[in-house]
């Protein structure tokens, strides 16, 4: 176990190089390497943890490739202070990143055994300032809004516009955005202007899974 250890250890920090050469901020690459990405794998899975690659994680969906989750962090931006909210819980890998950097963290995910199983994870590694919800991740979180920062891991053909109507003042967010038939989605980054209208960056393009809710692809279309 310790010899695993060890040569996770040193995979992490090669990986965390080749982050760094691609120009991700140093508040990111920290906050990714105090996570252990392999705690978040089922054993099968383990020895790839450190690769760049997207592994299944059980109900269909993928946890993300630590390029693509060194991306979108570092285009979200966040700060200490920020209340942030996640879409997709997923195997909590990327909630726990984000608990690295901001205050509080909302996290929905749809399938209640990843949720669970995230929420187990994430104690495990004494990660404690997040709140977990099971729902339609499309529509956001009413109840706990505005967030200052919005991550959604799941693609939807178009901005879900409850999602928006969360931004609070400066607020950003960063979703994929596209149509499942399509090869690729664009990596979009949102955000609300002092006039409160929302302007949009281009990132990139990436593939992920869909978001299945009101406000994103029906579930018979995902």
């Amino acid at each position: 176990m310790f010899a695993d250890r060890a040569s996770f250890q040193l995979q992490s920090e090669r990986l965390m190089q080749t982050l760094s050469d691609l120009g991700i901020r140093k508040d990111v690459l920290d906050a990714m390497a105090k996570v252990p990405r392999d705690a978040f794998l089922a054993p099968a899975f383990k020895h790839e943890a450190y690769k760049d690659a997207a592994l299944p994680i059980g109900e269909s969906q993928t946890i993300s490739q630590p390029k693509v989750v060194a991306l979108m962090t570092h285009a979200l931006d966040v700060a200490k202070n920020h209340k942030v909210l996640e879409i997709g819980t997923g195997c909590g890998y990327q909630t726990a990143v984000l608990c690295k950097m901001a205050r509080r963290v909302f996290t929905v995910e749809r399938f209640e055994s990843l949720s669970e199983s995230a929420d187990k994870r994430l104690q495990q590694l004494a990660v404690s300032n997040y709140v977990r919800q099971v729902g339609d991740g499309s529509l956001g979180w009413v109840g706990q809004a505005p967030f200052d920062r919005i991550m959604v891991t799941a693609a939807s053909p178009q901005p879900p516009q409850a999602l928006l109507d969360q931004l609070g003042e400066d607020g950003v967010m960063v979703i994929p955005i596209g149509k499942q038939e399509d090869e690729f989605q664009r990596l979009m980054r949102y955000y609300r202007r002092t006039d409160g209208s929302i302007g949009e960056y281009y990132l990139g393009d990436v593939r992920f899974v869909p978001l299945v809710g009101k406000q994103g692809v029906t579930a018979e279309a995902g």
